[in-house]
């Protein structure tokens, strides 16, 4: 005869149960599991084996029935093709993840869909948004409106109440050109991206890194942020009456285009000119030589607007609006192959 015990079904662990396994309160587990609070890493590593351990899971739908909400947020990337923005999803999954929620996310493709109809449908599905700060005039207009949480990456987001995240572009040039500076160069071209706000900031911080040198800065503009456009451009750049000795493109994609079509035009890399990008995406690293970048905090930017976003989704209609502000993330140069010693060119 089968005991009774063992062909009972197991109950499902609740909070408490975590709670006394990881020997911490209710409230901890609860801040901890919503995204709300950070604690030591002892006490989320105890957290995380006990959920892990007891097969703890909150339950979305029990929550939307109190609540009033759906469980779900929502986050809009400019380009699913650009590992830069995959990189910032991952981020931002990890804490809904252990916040209980589940994550939409909708590709833009650099403004080819209708921003704001897809910011409309995807609303009605979420309780809170992470958007680009590039989002077109209407968007913007509408979500400042909407009702919705929101917080904008990439860039410093102004206005009333508006919550950003993202790295000083300006800031992130400047140690880039700083960087080619002490290599020697003193001829550069910037391959931008005037579709973007902050390419503008990118070019300037360039500018600023060579101010007060005998130096040429020449701006060209591509016409969507991909490595197509990086191939295109590269004859202009690369093969004008006065060659660069360094180009800088708006994006590590454009970067590898012009790295690529550079070589194929019979140009070494970094012998004959320096490339660099900005965001460290994965294969920048894969390239032969391999890419010289800025790495923006691609990851760590989706994981603190997720954060940002769900105090503010938790923080209820019933209170006052939270402040506005920006979380500035810090830059750094990646140095490698593709930019060398000005000296070493023949």
């Amino acid at each position: 005869m089968t005991d009774d015990a063992s062909t009972r079904r197991r109950k499902p662990a609740t909070i408490r149960d975590v709670a006394q396994a990881a020997g911490v309160s209710t409230a901890t587990v609860s801040k901890f599991i919503n995204g709300g609070q950070r604690f030591t890493r002892e006490v989320e590593e105890r957290v995380t084996a006990a959920v892990r351990d007891l097969g703890y899971s909150s339950n979305p739908m029990a929550r939307g029935m109190i609540t009033g909400q759906t469980g779900n947020v929502g986050i809009v990337i400019l380009d699913i093709c650009n590992p830069h923005f995959t990189s910032l999803v991952k981020g931002a999954s990890r804490v809904a993840a252990r916040a209980g929620l589940n994550l939409l996310f909708t590709d833009t493709a650099e403004g080819h869909t209708p921003e704001l109809a897809m910011l409309q449908a995807l609303s009605r599905r979420v309780d809170g948004v992470i958007v680009s700060a590039r989002v077109s005039e209407p968007a913007l207009e509408w979500l400042q409106h909407a009702g919705l949480p929101v917080v904008y990456y990439g860039g410093h987001q102004p206005g009333p109440g508006c919550r950003s995240v993202g790295s000083d572009n300006r800031a992130a040039a400047l140690m880039l050109g700083r960087h080619l500076r002490d290599l020697g160069h003193r001829r550069v071209a910037y391959a931008g991206f005037s579709g973007a706000r902050w390419s503008a900031e990118r070019w300037q911080g360039l500018q600023d890194a060579f101010a007060g040198c005998d130096s040429a800065l020449r701006l060209f503009d591509v016409e969507a942020a991909v490595a197509e456009e990086g191939e295109r451009i590269a004859s202009s750049v690369l093969l004008c009456a006065e060659p660069p000795d360094a180009v800088v493109a708006y994006n590590d994609l454009i970067a590898l285009g012009l790295l690529g079509q550079a070589q194929a035009l019979g140009l070494r890399v970094p012998e004959d000119v320096s490339i660099a990008g900005f965001d460290n995406i994965v294969y920048g690293r894969y390239t032969s030589p391999a890419l010289t970048t800025v790495d923006t905090a691609s990851e760590l930017t989706g994981e603190t607007a997720m954060q940002r976003l769900i105090e503010r989704i938790r923080a209820g209609a019933d209170t006052a609006p939270l402040p506005g502000g920006h979380d500035t993330l810090v830059a750094r140069v990646i140095a490698r192959r593709s930019t060398g010693r000005r000296a070493a060119r023949t």
